[in-house]
């Protein structure tokens, strides 16, 4: 038979939520030192800005779950498109938004260069494979841009190919409107010497070094190629239905916070009725035996 009676040492109910809390939020705690080994930002401004930050982000994040909950129950779509230098932060944003909400509902697509296959296909085909259904939420992670940024600088597209996707995307983009997605559309902007001092810190840093490819470093060699682009791309580019936003990301945190707050304020979302949740109660068996399970079948707890 059973013992189910309690260890009078062992933490309360009440402790034990608070501790599954505070686990939560250490999450992002834990993404806040990853930032700071070697980090760019300024300390002091780290440290007063910190408390702000963190109550914020909390706060942002409980509105993206609202959000998510009224996503699922309209069957809305919804597409945001983050794009940037190397080195913008898009990535930082793009786990901030994604940290709390359900997988299922929200994804991020960050897809690679194109295959011998895909580089035959209509430039546009491999994205629509990856843009939503009723009820979720898809994040870029750079996005069929990639040909008025990256393609164009290093010259991996011809220019009758970068001249078609201007005369493509305002279109493709306006039937997808008009189909009922939703297109937000981010542009990540730092300046120079911020960007050169996030690559030194990757640099010097062994557990970010992987973030540095030749592209990359290629990409400092030929900023002012790449600004000439963005400035055509945004330009060219920015339609009514889909305008293009630009956030200033210069400081990490505030553009995480400023990105997510506007993402929220383009969303006609609500607050979504649900049921109460009433945890069932247990069913014992009286016949139920727990089998002892071998000793070499556990993980060492060397923690």
């Amino acid at each position: 038979m059973n013992d189910t009676r309690k260890d009078p040492k062992a933490p309360s109910d009440r402790d034990r939520l608070r501790e599954e809390v505070l686990d939560d939020i250490d999450e992002e705690i834990e993404l806040e030192l990853d930032d700071a080994r070697l980090g760019s930002e300024n300390g002091a401004e780290n440290t007063d800005f910190r408390k702000t930050y963190f109550r914020e982000l909390l706060r942002l994040q409980g509105e993206l779950v609202t959000l998510q909950d009224w996503v699922k129950e309209t069957g809305h779509r919804l597409v945001v498109i983050c794009e940037g230098r190397d080195a913008a932060g898009k990535g930082g944003v793009i786990k901030r938004i994604t940290q709390r909400l359900n997988p299922r509902i929200c994804r991020v697509a960050a897809l690679p260069a194109p295959n011998d296959r895909e580089r035959t296909q209509w430039y546009f085909q491999r994205y629509v494979a990856h843009l939503p259904a009723a009820g979720e939420i898809v994040l870029f992670d750079r996005s069929w841009y990639n040909r008025a940024g990256v393609e164009r600088v290093m010259n991996f597209c011809t220019d009758e190919e970068y001249d078609e996707f201007f005369r493509s995307v305002p279109e493709f983009e306006r039937m997808l409107v008009r189909s009922g997605i939703q297109i937000v559309k981010y542009w990540f902007s730092i300046s120079d010497d911020e960007q050169e001092l996030r690559f030194r810190a990757r640099m010097e840093d062994p557990l970010k070094q992987w973030k540095l490819s030749p592209m990359d470093l290629e990409s400092r060699r030929r900023w002012e190629s790449y600004t000439l682009a963005k400035e055509i791309m945004l330009e060219r580019s920015n339609i009514d239905e889909a305008p293009w936003w630009i956030v200033r990301a210069d400081n990490k945190k505030k553009a995480r916070l400023n990105c997510i707050s506007h993402l929220l304020s383009q969303v006609p979302y609500h607050d979504i009725h649900k049921p109460e949740v009433r945890l069932p109660e247990r069913v014992y068996s009286p016949d139920y035996i727990r089998q002892p399970v071998p000793e070499t079948m556990f993980v060492p707890e060397k923690y």
